[in-house]
């Protein structure tokens, strides 16, 4: 990210706060012998990827404030982890134009907090039966000088900004889409009957590694047989056998952005009956909710009409007598926002805006027939409607069929 994508964001949420409230947000932690990953809210605000720095923003009765705090340079670390970043190019990178170091923050805090009354920062959920996230540990000397000041979770303050995608972050995720695209076609150009899940993930991982890439979104899913009943199956530890249905629940991450993409084939290179009878109805139903979608529907209405429409395709299979039993076959929802996080901000009640990325991903699943089916695409609400950014990835019979038939 650059300036200009970056500071007018700041700038609009600063703004949205009220008077002597302030952010304050804790870059990931610097990860030993790991890639790194940072956390996407100050990647969101600051388009940094150095490790340990904190943005601070306050707003204040004559205008806004910000500062960053980034780690000193350390010669002789300097072998072993490389150069840190500067000032200069902090500044640079991220146009916030006070850099400072990470030493010299909690006397900087310690000036602003007796006019502070509110700081919101990226804590996260915290709960009773688990450690407290870095944030909420660096703001504990806070809360107890300070009681005065209510500390809450960014998320609230931040989501009407990251639910609407700018041209350059629908860039960043049609970039992932298109990534994760390419590997589920290596997949179906290669996988056969006695190979291992993991060796279908590995060949995808090849792709977004090759592709530039360095993360998935979120941990894969390659189920096959009876394995895609489990919806958050993720061991990938069986081999599949002549006759099953695989689904593929994948998604690379390129800056920071992630894809989320669901799709079902067979090993063996053509559906029998009943698979593509199952899946027809799934890609039915997708194909129908994803024609509901424009400015102003609710995603609560899309999960409605969803399973509705399920409990339709069910009568039709014969696996249910009346539309209550629905939840035996499919049991969650049609469609979460998308973005930096693969379930991203924004909520289930949300109504749709221009702008918006969502998921459209009903499914069947039949334990008893060793089978289950998702279709899942990425879409882009616009001012006439909708756009699937994931259209180039085939998901019709004929087109599926046609390229596993054409395996060497």
């Amino acid at each position: 990210m650059n300036q200009a994508i970056t500071s007018p964001l700041r700038e609009k949420l600063l703004n949205s706060l009220k008077e002597m409230d302030a952010v304050i947000l804790f870059a990931a932690l610097e990860a030993k012998l790991e890639k790194y990953k940072q956390d996407n809210n100050f990647l969101y605000l600051t388009g940094l990827n150095t490790p340990n720095a904190i943005y601070f923003g306050f707003k204040g009765s004559r205008g806004n404030s910000e500062f960053l705090f980034i780690q000193r340079g350390d010669p002789e670390r300097e072998v072993w982890e490389g150069k840190k970043m500067t000032a200069e190019e902090a500044k640079a990178q991220s146009g916030i134009g006070n850099v400072a170091y990470l030493d010299e923050f909690e006397s900087l805090l310690s000036s602003y907090c007796p006019s502070i009354n509110r700081i919101y920062s990226n804590i996260g959920n915290q709960t009773l039966n688990a450690p407290l996230s870095y944030a909420m540990f660096r703001l504990l000397p806070v809360r107890e000088r300070y009681p005065q000041i209510s500390i809450q979770c960014v998320t609230e303050v931040i989501t009407p900004l990251r639910k609407v995608k700018s041209d350059w972050e629908i860039m960043q995720l049609q970039r992932a889409i298109d990534v994760t695209g390419k590997g589920i076609m290596d997949i179906w150009e290669t996988a056969e009957a006695g190979m291992m899940e993991y060796e279908l993930e590995a060949m995808l991982f090849y792709r977004i590694q090759k592709s530039g890439l360095k993360h998935w979104g979120f941990a894969p899913i390659v189920a096959a047989g009876i394995n895609a009943a489990t919806l958050h199956y993720e061991k990938n530890e069986c081999q599949i056998s002549a006759g099953d249905l695989v689904l593929l629940d994948v998604g690379a991450s390129y800056m920071n952005y992630s894809a989320d993409i669901s799709r079902t084939f067979p090993i063996s290179g053509t559906f029998s009956q009943r698979q593509a009878q199952v899946y027809s109805a799934v890609l039915k139903v997708q194909k129908e909710i994803i024609s509901m979608i424009r400015p102003g529907v609710l995603l609560q209405h899309m999960q409605t009409k969803t399973r509705e429409l399920i409990a339709d395709e069910l009568i039709a299979l014969g696996l249910i007598q009346d539309s209550a039993e629905v939840t035996k076959y499919y049991m969650h929802g049609v469609s979460h926002f998308l973005g930096m996080d693969t379930h991203d901000v924004g909520g289930r009640d949300a109504v749709l805006e221009v702008g918006n990325v969502i998921t459209v991903e009903p499914g069947i699943y039949i334990p008893e027939e060793r089978l289950g089916v998702r279709i899942e695409d990425d879409v882009l609400v616009t001012q006439e409607g909708y756009c699937v950014l994931s259209q180039n990835i085939p998901k019709e019979i004929s087109e599926i069929e046609e390229i596993l038939k054409a395996r060497a």
